[in-house]
């Protein structure tokens, strides 16, 4: 049992935390209007007036496409509203079971989706991470027992050149809202690859052969451990695949894929580009 002293300290410090984010949430409500008159809440992809500086006007929500049931118990991927089968399997995984426990995408890639990710990742607007990561824990899971919340790595030269890493900021959100441990080093990129845009699935596993390893001091960590790994946008899965790769040599017992946008194979051969496309530092 612990001290008297012990657990008074533990309540004057809690409290103290306490006051300080109602303190926050006080100065932020005072400065709210003065920011709302200089910059006037505009939704990110139209730049239609809205309320609040969040979210976006409700013809751009109803552009985003929001993955649903049916849909295929390993993959999340969708199929036709008709389909009543429990414990349905896409062809896809039947033929090439994934090496991951399962997927939750926020939506589904088009062009709003995308939109959204190039302003994020590319235009440097690191605020919609608290819009987009509501969005993909709504599509986890419930969550049994302990979860590390592990990003997808950025090179330390594209780390220094964007100035983020946009799956961590995902994950910072998601592993604050489910009460889960954030580690963002879990993974780490060794080599610098070319962008992956216009590569089919074998070209970017070639080209991401052995370049993601799990961090040397985080072994002992991930021994018999649930993952959910962040990402913000799902392509071929390759990027993902050779980080699930790397977490299950180092011992994870489950890893599942969280992502903003999941683009569907049958989708790829449409006009919409790949977010890798227009990559500046590219």
């Amino acid at each position: 049992m612990p001290s008297r002293s012990f657990v008074v300290l533990a309540e004057q410090a809690q409290a103290r935390h306490d006051g300080r984010v109602q303190f926050r949430q006080v100065l932020i409500d005072a400065v709210k209007p003065a920011v709302d008159l200089v910059y006037p809440p505009r939704c990110p992809l139209c730049g239609t007036a809205i309320a609040q500086q969040k979210g976006l006007c409700a013809p751009c929500w109803s552009e985003l496409i929001i993955p649903g049931e049916p849909c295929c118990t390993t993959c999340q991927r969708p199929f036709p509203a008709d389909y009543s089968e429990a414990a349905m399997v896409c062809g896809p995984c039947m033929a090439d079971p994934p090496r991951h426990d399962g997927i939750a995408a926020g939506t589904l890639y088009n062009h709003a989706s995308r939109a959204l990710v190039l302003s994020f990742k590319h235009g440097r607007r690191i605020a919609l991470s608290r819009m987009l990561a509501p969005l993909i824990i709504a599509q986890l899971p419930q969550l049994e027992g302990e979860w590390l919340v592990v990003p997808v790595p950025l090179h330390w030269s594209r780390l220094w050149y964007r100035g983020f890493n946009q799956a961590a900021l995902l994950a910072e959100h998601i592993a604050k809202a489910t009460g889960q441990t954030l580690l963002v080093d879990g993974l780490r990129r060794t080599r610098r690859t070319q962008p992956l845009g216009g590569l089919g699935r074998k070209g970017r596993e070639r080209m991401l052969s052995g370049s993601i390893r799990l961090h040397p001091r985080k072994s002992d960590v991930m021994k018999a451990a649930q993952v959910i790994l962040v990402d913000d946008v799902l392509t071929s899965g390759a990027t993902s695949d050779a980080c699930v790769k790397a977490l299950k040599r180092g011992g994870a017992k489950t890893v599942k894929i969280a992502c903003f946008s999941r683009v569907l194979d049958e989708a790829r051969g449409q006009n919409t580009a790949m977010p890798e496309t227009k990559t500046p530092e590219a």
